[in-house]
C-alpha cells in the first residue's frame, strides 16, 4: 500500500502549495530569465528620477517618446516596466504622457479615486513579484471628481445607485483626514490625504510589496498631478 502522506495535509495547505508553485513556475516570463540584466533592474530612487523627469518634460512640452512603433516587435516577448501607478480613472489623466513613458514602461492600475482594490493590490503584486518593478506611486490629480463627490455624499447623507457606494466607502477614510486637517482648501487636502493613505496600505501590504519595501528593493511614493500646468508634486 502507497504510503501517500501528503492526503493528510488540509485542503487548504494543498491549495496554498500549488498557489506557490505556479508563482516559481508558470508566472516566471521565459523572456526575463534569458536576460541577465532585465532593463528595469533598477534601484528605486533611479526608477522615480526617470518618472519625474520625463513629467518635467511633458509639462515643457519637450517630450522624447513620440515614435511608439519603435520596440513594438521586442515588446511582444515580454515587458519590464519601470514602475506601476494608481491611478485615477480620469479621462484626462494620461500616466504614459504624463511621465512620457513609453509602451511596456509603465505598469497602470485605475479606478475612479485612486484607491487600492483587492484586484489593484494583486496587479501591483504580480508587477512587482514577477515583472520585477522596483517603484509603485498613488497617483492623485487635481479637482478629482470622485473625491469631491464622496464629500458631497457624506457631507449631505445622499444615497447613491448601483456600486458607487462602494467608492464612497473606499475613499471615506481620506476624507475623514482631511477634515480633521482644517485645511482652507478640504478638496485638495482630501485629494492629498487620500493618496498618502493608499501609499501607507500598499507599503504595509503583506506578504509581497511590504516585504520588498522592508527590503528596500521597492519604494511606494505619492504624487498629485495638476491637470491645468501638466505637473506632478510629489508628497
Amino acid at each position: 500500500m502507497c504510503n501517500d502522506h501528503s492526503s493528510h495535509l488540509p485542503r487548504r495547505g494543498l491549495l496554498a502549495a500549488g498557489a506557490a508553485a505556479l508563482v516559481a513556475t508558470q508566472f516566471t516570463t521565459p523572456a526575463r530569465a534569458q536576460l541577465p540584466t532585465p532593463p528595469n533592474a533598477i534601484t528605486p530612487d533611479a526608477a522615480l528620477k526617470r518618472i519625474m523627469e520625463g513629467n518635467t518634460r511633458y509639462a515643457g512640452n519637450a517630450m522624447q517618446n513620440k515614435d511608439f512603433s519603435a520596440g513594438r516587435a521586442a515588446r511582444a516577448g515580454a515587458q519590464y516596466p519601470v514602475a506601476g501607478l494608481v491611478s485615477c480613472a480620469d479621462s484626462r489623466v494620461a500616466p504614459e504622457l504624463v511621465f512620457d513613458q513609453g509602451p511596456g514602461e509603465l505598469f497602470v492600475v485605475r479606478v475612479a479615486g485612486n484607491f487600492v482594490t483587492t484586484d489593484g493590490l494583486a496587479s501591483l503584486e504580480y508587477g512587482v513579484a514577477v515583472l520585477g518593478m522596483p517603484l509603485i506611486m498613488v497617483l492623485g490629480h487635481s479637482g478629482c471628481g470622485a473625491i469631491d463627490a464622496t464629500i458631497k455624499v457624506m457631507k449631505d447623507k445622499i444615497t447613491l445607485p448601483g456600486h458607487l457606494p462602494d467608492l464612497v466607502n473606499a475613499i471615506k477614510p481620506a476624507i475623514d483626514l482631511a477634515e480633521k486637517a482644517k485645511a482652507a482648501n478640504p478638496l485638495d487636502e482630501a485629494i492629498a490625504q487620500n493618496v498618502r493613505y493608499n501609499v501607507k496600505r500598499l507599503q504595509e501590504a503583506k506578504p509581497i510589496i511590504g516585504e520588498a519595501v522592508a527590503a528596500g528593493k521597492v519604494k511606494v511614493v505619492g504624487g498629485v498631478y495638476n491637470i491645468a500646468t501638466g505637473k506632478v508634486t510629489l508628497l
